[in-house]
């Protein structure tokens, strides 16, 4: 039985405390893998609370972004309310609102208890995140072609590098301007390749305690096949070697073969992390 006392609505600033406390406080929280932290999505539509006479009792946001795609990047509950319930009220409420929009729900989860609440609500599973690494100093190094040439990504290649992104991914994993620019900011390291002086590729990769992390690496489809995504990497190692850092790790789905076989033939090895990858059709 839902209680008639909660009320689903908007979220808004004025939250941001409130869904914090629900976030560092409570155990059960799931955040999205993304450049942008859960509170900074705040005022986007599709961000919702459940309100419980002014005391925010759940949250739960999903945005549409890039266009299309609507992914969980926050869902959280106070441990008064029960997990399911908390759930339920906000995903039929965002389901309602979402509908009829041509978009695609998903989710990247990283606990079973989201897992369990997700299958429950007829979301999918088709795909799994894997994780590699890489810690060697050595690796086999290619010939660079003349025509091909890298450079520090700036913000006024952006556009180009979505263009790039667009045209290498899915539409679940591209990414916006926004999310791109939100990655820049956050880079360790950010590189474009050029061939005959136009961007075909691109990596942005973030730096931590514990090493890099190759967060974003594609090459335009038709250069694809030249090895200018394998030089990418091997620029990056680079980099990384030059500034005293041997730990490098990359995600990428379990059934893109390509990238798995790049990242195995520069010398990567599974971590044994696997993350699974839901979706809802709208």
């Amino acid at each position: 039985m839902i209680n008639a006392q909660l009320l689903a609505r908007s979220a808004n600033q004025s939250d941001h405390t409130q869904i914090a406390n629900l976030m560092y406080f409570e155990p059960h929280v799931h955040r999205h893998l993304d450049w942008r932290g859960a509170l900074e999505w705040l005022g986007a539509p599709e961000y919702w609370v459940l309100d419980q006479f002014g005391v925010v009792t759940a949250a739960l946001a999903c945005p549409p972004d890039p266009e299309g795609v609507s992914w969980v990047r926050l869902f959280t509950h106070a441990s008064s309310m029960p997990l399911a319930e908390a759930w339920h009220i906000l995903w039929e409420n965002a389901k309602s609102s979402l509908r009829g929009q041509g978009l695609l729900a998903a989710a990247i989860t990283t606990a079973d208890w989201f897992s369990t609440l997700l299958t429950e609500s007829g979301f999918e599973s088709n795909q799994q995140i894997v994780v590699l690494q890489h810690n060697s100093a050595q690796f086999p190094q290619r010939y660079i072609a003349p025509d091909i040439t890298f450079r520090a990504m700036t913000e006024g290649d952006l556009p180009y590098v979505k263009a790039v992104d667009w045209a290498g991914f899915a539409p679940i994993w591209r990414n916006s301007l926004p999310a791109l620019r939100s990655g820049f900011s956050q880079a360790g390291f950010a590189t474009v390749a050029l061939v005959d002086g136009e961007i075909v590729g691109y990596q942005i990769s973030t730096r931590n305690s514990f090493g890099t992390h190759l967060a974003r690496l594609a090459v335009t489809p038709r250069y694809q096949g030249r090895g200018i995504g394998y030089l990418l990497v091997q620029d990056l190692l680079n980099q990384t070697r030059r500034v005293g850092g041997y730990r490098l790790t990359v995600n990428t789905q379990n059934d893109n073969l390509t990238s798995l076989a790049l990242y195995q033939k520069i010398g990567f090895e599974f971590t044994g992390e696997r993350y699974t990858v839901f979706n809802y059709p709208l």
